[in-house]
């Protein structure tokens, strides 16, 4: 499986992944510039943020309230396809997937 990240700076990092992994983890494991993930994955912060490109938003779907929470700590920066990437998990129909790092001071 492939994710790929758009970092701050406009560079594209491609990653292999496993399925059953989390964006977060597989960010964090290959140095994704911007992805923090302070909280370990539990959605209480949004040291994670991401924008999830267009043609993938409809297959990791909305965030559920929580994470809604979790995303009005970065309201300046939010948008309509914000997500935290602690809570979208690799699978087959993810394979391929392209996220925004979101900008964030933290």
């Amino acid at each position: 499986m492939k994710v790929t990240f758009v970092q701050l700076d406009g560079v594209e990092k491609t990653i292999e992944a496993v399925e059953g992994e989390t964006l977060m983890e597989i960010a964090r494991d290959n140095g994704v510039d911007g992805i923090l993930g302070d909280c370990g994955g539990s959605c209480s912060c949004a040291t994670c943020h991401v924008y999830v490109d267009e043609p993938w938003q409809a297959t990791v779907g909305k965030p559920d309230d929580v994470e809604e929470m979790a995303l009005e700590m970065v309201y300046d920066v939010m948008q309509e396809n914000s997500r935290l990437c602690c809570q979208i998990q690799l699978n087959a129909e993810t394979d391929g997937i392209r996220v925004k790092v979101a900008p964030g001071e933290y």
